[in-house]
């Protein structure tokens, strides 16, 4: 005898649903991206609160770490989600826009450029974000979500944004965009950066967004591109010539150590600090770049204090994830 049509179809929506479930926990632990979100903040204790609020409205994506430097007063959040794709395998969704969107929202609402100021550059309150896969997640993905955060950002909040790396059409470099537009010249002091000092009409036509520039909001670059680890070292010096110095020996701009890009800044009243950007960890990685400094720095008759990583590595950041989507850790 036939089952009955509307018991079959029960079933039918009973094994297509187990089967959607089991695939859903299937990509939110292997399908990743991982989004480094830079704030131009780290004093304002009342913003950053405003921000992390706005990050724990979807509880499918986590902070997996933040990182601090009240003299950067700067904040670097790490978060983490999955991507989502239909039958045919096109990205679909994601839980990082929703939540990125808000997080920025807040940023903008709490901050104002023009009031800011720190030991390290910036182009505005949300300065850069990029986008890492992890897991089996592609650099193509996290380059699709890049382009999408962009025009999200560009058109909801009238932000003049710039890509890099595989988010740009031409893959151009980060350090070259920043260049081009003054980031690494100091505008107060000669070692602080202060205010909005980018002309009101930008000089260089973003790839998303308004050519205007808002003085409270500057401007945004956002990127994706392998894992980058980022790594400082603390010089006990406030000779800060002699740091940069070191620092550009150091860099592959400067004929030193080839994917290692670096930036020579003060670091307190006592202290300077040498932050690296490693391109490819795996081929150079902090102990070379530590020994070059170290080396260096003798010559100069500086003593370095050990290096630190402001983030935890891929392997890591994928187990506090499921850590946390699991409910063994709080966010």
């Amino acid at each position: 005898m036939d089952l009955n049509p509307s018991y079959k179809n029960g079933k039918w929506i009973i094994f297509i649903y187990v089967c959607f479930h089991k695939d859903m926990e299937s990509t939110k632990k292997s399908m990743l991206l991982c989004c480094k979100l830079y704030v131009s903040e780290s004093r304002n204790h009342t913003a950053l609160d405003s921000i992390e609020r706005a990050a724990r409205l979807d509880g499918e994506t986590v902070i997996v770490n933040k990182f601090e430097d009240r003299a950067y007063n700067r904040i670097c959040y790490t978060l983490v989600s999955y991507v989502a794709h239909d039958s045919t395998e096109n990205i679909i969704y994601s839980p990082l826009q929703r939540t990125l969107q808000s997080m920025v929202e807040a940023a903008y609402e709490a901050i104002n450029l023009e009031l800011q100021c720190g030991a390290h550059p910036r182009l505005g309150v949300v300065d850069d974000i990029v986008f890492h896969p992890l897991a089996q997640a592609s650099l193509d993905e996290a380059a699709s979500f890049a382009k999408m955060a962009a025009a999200d950002i560009a058109n909801k909040f009238q932000v003049p944004v710039f890509l890099y790396d595989a988010a740009h059409p031409m893959g151009k470099p980060l350090d070259i965009i920043r260049r081009e537009l003054g980031y690494f010249r100091p505008n107060f002091k000669g070692n602080q950066w202060s205010g909005c000092d980018m002309p009101e009409v930008l000089p260089e036509k973003p790839d998303v967004g308004p050519t205007m520039v808002s003085r409270a909001r500057g401007i945004v670059t956002i990127g994706a591109r392998p894992w980058v680890s980022t790594y400082n070292i603390p010089l006990v010096s406030t000779d800060i010539s002699a740091t940069r110095r070191i620092a550009r020996m150091v860099s592959a701009r400067g004929g030193g150590l080839p994917t290692v890009q670096t930036l020579g800044l003060f670091h307190g009243e006592d202290s300077t600090e040498i932050a690296c950007m490693l391109l490819e960890p795996k081929r150079i990685g902090a102990e070379q770049v530590q020994y070059q400094v170290e080396m260096l720095a003798a010559k100069e008759g500086l003593d370095v204090k050990e290096g630190y990583f402001t983030d935890f590595s891929p392997d890591m950041i994928i187990e506090k994830y499921l850590k946390l989507i699991s409910g063994d850790e709080s966010h």
